[in-house]
């Protein structure tokens, strides 16, 4: 008999963003085919309320996509404190889905994302008595604590699950440093899909996209906030003009940064050297990686990004900030890691990168140890020795 899990995560596609959290899209994917898989995503009532038509159109199509997936409307009072928002998702979870909670029969419960997800779930495990796992993912243990409501809550819920998934090891030392039990954690590094991420044939990919033989290409991919270093990248990119003329700034994705970007090209006098490609599909992205010649990441906090797993698949060389697992998954070979908010930094790391002859082979073969399937082989593991302990109440 294949295990029952139900996994609890605003983290995963839902009806207004079918790209949110890829790396948790193909990780349960693959999981579904193994065990017997529930993922409820919690949306926020905000957001139905705005677009209810949008809203019951969008689900549908999704759940087409995602048969697994159960979407929970996430009731909560806005602006009174989000020390409270893992009550208000528990109570959702209960108002809206009690007898799936109660009757299932499940095996293993499981919260990825720290705050309110684990927590919301740990007080469902100690309501039934069924064994959870945790995954955590960086902002959610390196920001969320700074909090102390917060932080005693995350650090209640980790304590409390059978497993806790860590994507990095430096999280994993947080989290000790935060008083979970280092014998609950497992280091798991995300994959990455080679079949969607590849190299492809450059010259192709620059031409499709219409950039010139001779010009340069600086590439952002990702969500489009000011945490991320969005802005920082254009300062550089701003300084980097002086010295190369034939330069380009990309940003794919989409967030509430675009305008203040876009205003600061203007001032720049770049308008005409920073395009936005806007959200796109991943099938979509490989094109845009092989036609840079730099990917760059200058994120303030990160675990581990699967952008820079995927930039690196495709062959194409990374400059980071050195915060977070990424100092642990990208080598020298393959890339620059620099401080996070040093924009000189960052121009003199981009300056460098762009004059450097890369193996991009080498590259992508580093990438390849990144892998799915094994990561998916060690989850079920996990979810396994959990289940084992079905029938024991949690730790008090």
């Amino acid at each position: 008999m294949r295990l029952r899990v139900l996994i609890v995560t605003n983290l995963f596609a839902d009806p207004f963003n079918a790209s949110r959290a890829t790396f948790n899209q193909q990780q349960f994917g693959r999981l579904a085919g193994q065990v017997d898989l529930t993922v409820m995503v919690p949306v926020s009532w905000l957001e139905v309320i705005r677009q209810p038509l949008a809203y019951r159109r969008l689900r549908r199509e999704t759940l087409e996509r995602w048969p697994f997936a159960d979407y929970v409307i996430y009731w909560y009072v806005p602006g009174i404190g989000r020390r409270f928002h893992a009550a208000f998702l528990f109570l959702s979870l209960l108002l809206q889905r009690l007898p799936t909670l109660l009757f299932r029969r499940w095996d293993c419960l499981f919260g990825s994302w720290g705050y309110p997800d684990a927590v919301a779930v740990a007080a469902v495990a100690k309501l039934t008595g069924i064994p959870m796992i945790a995954k955590v993912h960086g902002s959610d243990v390196n920001v969320f604590t700074r909090e102390p409501a917060r932080r005693a809550q995350i650090c209640w819920a980790l304590n409390h699950s059978s497993h806790v998934v860590a994507v990095s090891q430096a999280l994993a030392d947080r989290l000790a440093e935060l008083g979970v039990d280092r014998a609950r954690t497992t280091v798991l590094y995300n994959g990455v899909d080679p079949v969607r991420f590849h190299p492809v044939p450059r010259a192709e990919a620059r031409r499709a996209l219409g950039f010139a033989d001779d010009e340069r290409v600086i590439l952002y991919v990702g969500n489009i906030l000011a945490s991320k270093g969005c802005m920082d990248l254009m300062e550089a990119f701003g300084r980097l003009r002086e010295r190369l003329p034939g330069l380009t700034l990309v940003y794919v994705g989409a967030g509430p940064l675009v305008r203040a970007l876009t205003e600061r090209a203007a001032a720049m006098g770049a308008t005409g050297r920073v395009r936005f490609a806007g959200r796109l599909a991943h099938e979509q992205i490989v094109q845009w990686f092989g036609a840079a010649d730099v990917f760059c990441l200058p994120s303030h906090a990160e675990g581990v990004p699967n952008v820079v797993l995927e930039s690196m698949a495709c062959g194409t060389p990374v400059v980071s900030t050195r915060v977070g697992g990424i100092p642990e998954v990208l080598p020298d070979y393959a890339g620059a890691m620099v401080q996070a908010q040093d924009t000189a930094a960052l121009e003199s790391a981009l300056f460098t990168a762009l004059h450097t002859e890369w193996d991009r082979e080498r590259i992508v073969e580093h990438a390849r140890g990144f892998d799915w399937d094994k990561n998916v082989t060690r989850l079920r593991e996990l979810i396994e020795h959990a289940a084992q302990r079905a029938q024991a109440p949690l730790t008090p």
